[in-house]
């Protein structure tokens, strides 16, 4: 299952994680299958998210998407998105 990991700084957790609630580019209809929101344990301000897709090109075309949004407004809010689209080698269940 291919996931498109999405790491960068931002500058209030709560207001970013308000835009990313809003969902500006419509993860479900894009095809994410599930998404996680991760952050580090010490509490700084630094988001990691993986989203998952059916197919490496839904991945590709909501990273297109990301760009768009990422150029306009939500500047305020983030900076410097480090992305890779990546597909599972392996996983398990403990």
């Amino acid at each position: 299952m291919p996931t498109l990991r999405i790491e960068h700084p931002v500058s209030d957790f709560a207001s970013w994680k308000c835009a990313f609630d809003s969902d500006p580019v419509g993860r479900e209809t894009a095809g994410v299958r599930r998404y996680r929101v991760l952050r580090p344990i010490d509490g700084s301000n630094h988001v990691m998210i993986d989203l998952e897709f059916d197919t490496a090109q839904e991945a590709a075309a909501l990273l297109e998407a990301m760009r768009a949004v990422w150029a306009g407004p939500a500047r305020a809010i983030m900076s410097d998105p480090r992305v890779w689209i990546a597909d599972t080698v392996e996983e398990k269940e403990y």
